[in-house]
């Protein structure tokens, strides 16, 4: 770029002096037609004068036309120049850079992957994206209330907003058929110092009962069972009838009562109805 711009300078300055030439051959070749005139010089200067003069003339417009010849080579060069140039289309955070030193990278067909230079993250409006299962996707509408729990902050629910739903179906191998949903944070100032990519939990709220009889999820068996540990230690399979759930706690509508203790920890070897059983923390008891 720079030795073509030189080039297009060289041309400026060759096309000034040729100019300059060619106007002083012009009024060289006027004044000898004057004299001429007057009968005190030959013909054959006046017309030397004019030839002169004319070549003059084609060589300043040549060397102008040099001008426009090196502009255009400078465009061209630009233009390529900006076909090597890679412009974010946002501002955001260089994740990962994909292509190495002097690797040659072009456009492809249409319908052709085309190879990736960086992994660019836009950090300005964070939000969740979280497969639901496709039977519960049909409940699931925009603008639902939801909640987010991250790994990287414990003990902290975002309330955010069901903002997108997708209009397929995924289907990844040996994964269950999900649809994907987009949850954004309700407060944006509460995420600022989070980070693209952080694990989380989404909770979307279907329905809201203010008060409710439940138990942790965990302690629900197949079939709607629970063990109940009545006074005198020895277990009790009750079926009961369920409500509103989470993979935290699950509605009891029927079947229990409240202060009524039940197994929580049903997944131990030995647990079971019949068994003999204690308490071995009394102040977690259920």
């Amino acid at each position: 770029m720079l030795h073509l711009q030189s080039e297009a300078q060289a041309a400026k300055a060759r096309a000034a002096e040729a100019c300059a030439l060619a106007e002083e051959a012009a009024r060289n070749a006027e004044r000898l037609q004057q004299i001429f005139a007057k009968g005190l010089t030959a013909e054959d200067r006046v017309d030397e004068a004019r030839t002169n003069a004319n070549a003059r003339a084609a060589s300043c417009q040549a060397f102008r036309a040099s001008i426009d010849v090196a502009n255009d080579r400078i465009q061209v060069a630009r233009v390529a120049l900006e076909r090597t140039l890679l412009r974010a289309p946002f501002n955001g955070v260089v994740a990962d850079i994909k292509a190495e030193l002097g690797e040659i990278l072009s456009p492809l067909a249409p319908g052709l992957s085309v190879p990736v230079a960086i992994d660019l993250i836009d950090d300005s409006c964070l939000y969740v994206t979280a497969p639901i299962d496709e039977i519960d996707a049909p409940q699931i509408r925009p603008g639902m209330k939801a909640y987010v729990s991250l790994d990287a902050v414990p003990k902290q629910r975002f309330p955010a907003t069901v903002r997108r739903i997708a209009p397929y179906v995924l289907e990844l191998e040996k994964q269950a058929r999900t649809v994907e949903v987009e949850v954004q944070f309700d407060d944006a100032t509460q995420v600022n110092n989070l980070l693209a990519g952080y694990s989380a939990d989404v909770e979307i709220v279907l329905d809201r009962h203010e008060t409710a009889l439940y138990i942790p999820a965990t302690a629900l068996l197949p079939d709607s069972r629970v063990l109940v540990y009545p006074p005198d230690g020895a277990l009790q399979a009750r079926t009961v009838k369920t409500g509103l759930s989470n993979w935290q706690y699950t509605e009891v509508l029927d079947g229990l009562s409240e202060g009524e203790q039940i197994v929580v920890s049903v997944d131990r070897a030995g647990v079971a109805a019949g068994v003999k059983a204690t308490v071995e923390n009394k102040a977690q008891a259920q």
